[in-house]
């Protein structure tokens, strides 16, 4: 989503990792959470990974997701050089199938943490609504698009669950 001023940094370790994230993209859009989306990784292009991190506050950046595969570094970088709120999501990308980028992404050293989402797709849409959730403490607009968001869930499955019951 094109903002002038992105409340949320989605950063990719690859841009093959845009698949794995479209699902938070989507999402994001949907509850018209402006943000910018950025390909950076810890281990190919570091002073570029740290300069954004570090100056990410200062545009108005309030939450970063981090996504990455393989040894998945990303989310911990991110979290070493800010003290916004990071969201990582393992990708499954490599032969271990997103264990090693889970184990890479959860087990951070005490005192720089980073909120861990499941891997892959399903995490980088419970990365959105987590982010969401958190900008919902200070903007209300968004509070309320997240609760429709899950009222809106709800009527769903009930609704799948019906169908199912009755053979439809």
């Amino acid at each position: 989503m094109a903002s002038i001023e992105p409340k949320v940094a989605v950063l990719m370790g690859s841009a093959s990792d845009a698949v794995s994230m479209q699902g938070c993209r989507d999402l994001l859009e949907n509850l018209e959470i402006p943000y910018e989306i950025k390909v950076l990784s810890a281990h190919r292009t570091p002073d570029q990974t740290r300069e954004y991190v570090v100056s990410a506050a200062a545009k108005g950046i309030e939450v970063i997701i981090a996504a990455a595969g393989w040894a998945a570094h990303l989310a911990g970088v991110a979290a070493a050089y800010t003290t916004l709120p990071v969201i990582g999501i393992p990708i499954d990308s490599s032969p271990l199938k997103g264990m090693d980028a889970l184990l890479a992404t959860v087990q951070m050293p005490p005192g720089i943490p980073v909120a861990t989402m499941a891997v892959g797709s399903g995490g980088a849409k419970n990365a959105a609504i987590f982010a969401a959730e958190i900008l919902a403490l200070k903007y209300p607009s968004i509070a309320q698009k997240v609760t429709d968001y899950r009222e809106g869930m709800t009527r769903e499955t009930l609704q799948k669950a019906r169908n199912f019951e009755t053979g439809k």
